[in-house]
């Protein structure tokens, strides 16, 4: 629907036409979206009969479609077989050196840990400041203590 340029001289029944139409596009996309929730939820529901874990890559969408959800990072927290800090351990120990952060996030990627972090980089650099076994050889970089 064009919006009308400022300052122009609708009248109170013009106003209230806009308002109207508005308002019945806005309910038209809220039905269209619970239309389209309650398909997603059937096939969850069919995901999990054959084993899997359902809601996959969507975030925390409500069923009601009441309000917008919220932020990204994309969806359930995703379990791994080891802690961040003991696959962060056994990469350094594997390769033995001193590791900036970058790469050492990269290899526990690469070593198959799964995060939905945004800024996963960001969250490794947290672990090897706070975790003891870590300890910086320089600025950036980090190694097993000894």
């Amino acid at each position: 629907m064009a919006r009308p340029a400022n300052g122009s001289k609708l009248s109170i029944a013009q106003l209230e036409r806009l308002l109207m139409g508005r308002r019945a596009e806005l309910q038209d996309l809220q039905r269209e979206r619970n239309q389209a929730s309650r398909r997603l939820d059937e096939i969850d529901a069919r995901i999990r009969e054959l084993g899997g874990s359902g809601r996959g890559g969507r975030g925390g969408r409500g069923g009601t479609g009441g309000g917008a959800s919220g932020g990204g990072g994309g969806g359930r927290r995703v379990r791994n077989e080891k802690s961040l800090n003991n696959t962060i351990e056994a990469v350094l120990t594997k390769n033995g050196k001193p590791m900036k952060v970058g790469d050492i996030a990269d290899a526990v990627k690469a070593s198959g840990y799964r995060s939905n972090s945004a800024n996963f980089r960001g969250i490794v650099n947290q672990t090897l400041i706070k975790d003891k076994r870590f300890g910086s050889s320089e600025r950036g970089t980090y190694q097993l203590k000894k």
